[in-house]
Order: C-alpha cells, then sequence, then structure tokens
C-alpha cells in the first residue's frame, strides 16, 4: 500500500506522459522483462529548486547497465525553505520515501534481486559538503546504498533537469 502522497502524486515520462505511481511500477517491470538477462539498477534521487516557492523534483530512473534506461518524475511544490540542511534532508527523506515504496512492490512481485540505490545531491565540495556524513548515514541506515556527487546523477543529473 502506497503512502497517501504516492497515491496523489503524477509522475511524468519523456516516453510515456503523466502516469500515476502503479503505472510507473509497471512500466519499470515492462522495461527489465524485455532483457531479463542484463543487470539492473533502480535508482531514485531528488534535487530542489529554491525561488518564490520550493519546487521538490524526485526521477525514478531504471537503468539496464550499457544499453540505456528510463526515467519519471514527479513535482511536489512547498512554501519557501530557506534552510539548506532542511533541504537536502527534504530531498533525501522524498527519496526514501518512494525507494521503501518501491522495494515493497518489487519483493512482492518477485523481483527483489533488482537494487535500489539512493542518489543524493551533496558532495565533498560545495554548500553541502558539511551534510554529506549525515544524509549518507540516514541512507545507510535505512538499508540503502548511498551515492554521491560527482556519481550521483539520479538527482544532480536527471531530476535537476526538471526542477524549473
Amino acid at each position: 500500500m502506497e503512502p497517501d502522497s504516492l497515491k496523489k502524486s503524477v509522475f511524468n515520462s519523456p516516453t510515456s506522459g503523466s502516469l500515476s505511481f502503479e503505472q510507473v511500477f509497471e512500466k519499470i517491470i515492462e522495461f527489465v522483462k524485455e532483457e531479463p538477462d542484463r543487470k539492473y539498477s533502480l535508482i531514485v534521487g531528488s534535487d530542489s529548486f529554491q525561488g518564490e516557492e520550493t519546487i521538490f523534483v524526485t526521477a525514478i530512473i531504471i537503468h539496464r547497465k550499457g544499453a540505456g534506461g528510463r526515467y519519471f518524475y514527479r513535482k511536489l511544490r512547498y512554501g519557501k525553505i530557506e534552510s539548506l540542511k532542511l533541504r537536502i534532508f527534504t530531498e533525501a527523506s522524498l527519496s526514501l520515501e518512494v525507494a521503501e515504496v518501491l522495494r515493497k512492490k518489487l519483493s512482492e512481485n518477485g523481483f527483489s534481486r533488482l537494487p535500489v540505490e539512493i542518489h543524493l545531491d551533496v558532495g565533498k565540495n560545495g554548500a553541502t559538503r558539511n551534510l554529506v556524513k549525515e544524509v549518507i548515514k540516514m541512507i545507510i541506515g535505512s538499508g540503502y546504498t548511498a551515492v554521491t556527487k560527482p556519481d550521483s546523477f539520479g538527482a544532480s543529473k536527471v531530476a535537476d533537469r526538471h526542477t524549473n
């Protein structure tokens, strides 16, 4: 059972248009079933944009190693959040929420072997360098692989592309 925030979410896909979370999950499974012997990563990453309001984008990427992938994203709008720390932890929390539901649904549908990793928009350089350890502990403590910049393309490239 998805949390209400996921039930009500509309995800977008460059290839499939607007989708419910359930439809996103079906598209992921279809993509894996096309070439079941390949290796896959299921990546969840979030990024935010600070303007008059704060826009959070969470991306779900199914990556077929060496052969491309598909991605889906949702946008959530919040009041203006000035605190960088709060924005980073909100990004991580939004990614965790989606990853938890994905992992549960994968397990229920016989795809528990599909690894889920979380890409974080933090790195050892820049404004977020003081938050890296805390955010990584949060993700690893929840049972996921945490990927940071410069390797966290799910957050820093895919989600970022749709933040404004």
